[in-house]
C-alpha cells in the first residue's frame, strides 16, 4: 500500500516532491486564513464605528475593506482549485503504483474472494482517503500553530470564566478540554465500528462474487445460495445501522454544543462590555479554528472507520502475496 508508491523510485517524483507541494500550498492556505482572520476583526470593528457613529467611516474606505477580502479570497480560491486538482492526479499515480504492483501477482491473488475489487476499487478509496486524512491532518497542525497563538492572545480580553471566574488565557484551555472530552466520547460509542465496516465489505463481496458467477454459468447464483449471501448483507447492514444510531446521537450533539460554547463561555465579557464586535468576531473564528483542529479525530471519525477497514482488506491481500495467509470468514447472523 505504501512501498509501492513512496519507496519506488519510478514514482519518487509525484510521492516525495508532490507532497512537500501539498504542504507547502496547505501551509499558504493556512497563512491566507490568518489575514481573512484578521479582516474579520477589521471589518467588524468598521462597522461597529460605523453604527454607532454615523457619518465617521466613508463609503469609500468600507468598499475598499470589502475589496481587500476579495483579493485574499480570489487567491484562496486560485490556490484551492489547483491544489485539488494536483491531488486528483496524485492520487491517481498513488492508485497506479499499487495497482502495477498487486496484477504482478496477480497468480496469486485471483482465487481470493472479491480480489476484482480490491484491485479495481479499493487501491483507489486507500489512496483518496489517506491522502485526504493526511492533508486534513496536516491542516489541523498548521491551523494549530498560526491560530494557537492568536488565540492565547486574544484570551487576554476574556474577563472571565462563567461559573469559573478570571482564567488566563482561557479560551485555550476551553477548546483543548472541549476537544479532548468530545474525541474520547466518539472513540467509545464508536469502537465496534471499524470491525463491522470490514465485515461488511466482506460479505458485500461474497454477494458480488456470486453473481458475477451467475452470469457465466447457469448453476450458480441460485436463489437458495443468493439468498442466503444477501442475508448476510442484511444482518451486518441493520448491525451497523443500529451502532451508528446512537453514534450519531452523541456526534451530532457534541459538534452543536461545540458551537454554541465559546459565545457561553464569553458571556460574562460580553454582558459586562468588555470587548468589541471586532475582537469578539476574531476571537470566535480564531477559537473555532483552534477548536476544530483538536477535533481532528471526531470530524475524521466516518472516514477513519472506512479507513480502517480497507486497509484491513488489502493488509489481508498482501499477506496472502508474502506466505499465503488464509483470510479470515466473515461473521454470519
Amino acid at each position: 500500500m505504501f512501498r509501492s508508491f513512496f519507496l519506488n523510485r519510478r514514482w519518487m517524483h509525484w510521492s516525495v516532491l508532490g507532497s512537500l507541494l501539498i504542504l507547502g500550498a496547505t501551509w499558504y492556505q493556512v497563512q491566507l486564513d490568518v489575514q481573512i482572520n484578521t479582516w474579520f476583526g477589521e471589518f467588524y470593528d468598521l462597522i461597529q464605528t460605523a453604527l454607532a457613529e454615523p457619518g465617521t467611516v466613508a463609503l469609500d474606505a468600507y468598499f475598499a475593506k470589502l475589496l481587500e477580502f476579495g483579493t485574499i479570497a480570489a487567491i484562496f480560491i486560485s490556490i484551492a482549485v489547483v491544489l485539488r486538482y494536483f491531488i486528483r492526479h496524485y492520487v491517481f499515480r498513488w492508485r497506479t503504483a499499487m495497482n502495477s504492483y498487486y496484477m504482478n501477482h496477480w497468480g496469486s491473488l485471483r482465487h481470493i474472494e472479491g480480489a476484482a475489487q480490491r484491485v479495481q476499487e479499493d487501491t483507489m478509496r486507500f489512496a483518496r482517503i489517506t491522502e485526504g486524512l493526511g492533508v486534513s491532518f496536516m491542516d489541523a497542525i498548521m491551523t494549530l500553530i498560526a491560530f494557537l497563538p492568536i488565540l492565547w492572545t486574544l484570551s487576554m480580553h476574556v474577563t472571565e470564566l462563567p461559573w469559573i471566574g478570571p482564567v488566563e488565557h482561557s479560551l485555550v484551555y476551553v477548546a483543548i478540554i472541549s476537544a479532548a472530552c468530545g474525541t474520547a466520547l466518539l472513540a467509545l460509542v464508536g469502537i465496534k465500528l471499524p470491525g463491522l465496516e470490514f465485515n461488511n465489505q466482506r460479505v458485500e463481496a461474497a454477494f458480488r462474487k456470486e453473481l458475477v458467477f451467475g452470469e457465466e454459468y447457469a448453476d450458480r447464483a441460485d436463489p437458495p445460495t443468493v439468498k442466503e449471501l444477501f442475508s448476510n448483507v442484511r444482518y451486518n447492514y441493520f448491525r451497523l445501522y443500529l451502532h451508528y444510531l446512537y453514534f450519531d446521537v452523541a456526534r451530532f450533539s457534541y459538534l452543536q454544543f461545540s458551537i454554541v460554547l465559546p459565545y457561553i463561555m464569553l458571556g460574562p465579557t460580553i454582558v459586562g462590555g468588555g470587548i468589541t464586535l471586532g475582537v469578539l468576531q476574531q476571537t470566535i473564528r480564531a477559537f473555532g479554528r483552534v477548536e476544530a483542529s483538536f477535533q481532528y479525530l471526531v470530524n475524521s471519525w466516518d472516514t477513519i472507520v472506512e479507513l480502517i477497514s480497507i486497509y484491513k482488506r488489502l493488509r489481508a491481500f498482501e499477506a496472502q502475496i508474502k506466505d499465503g495467509a488464509p483470510l479470515p470468514e466473515p461473521a454470519a447472523p
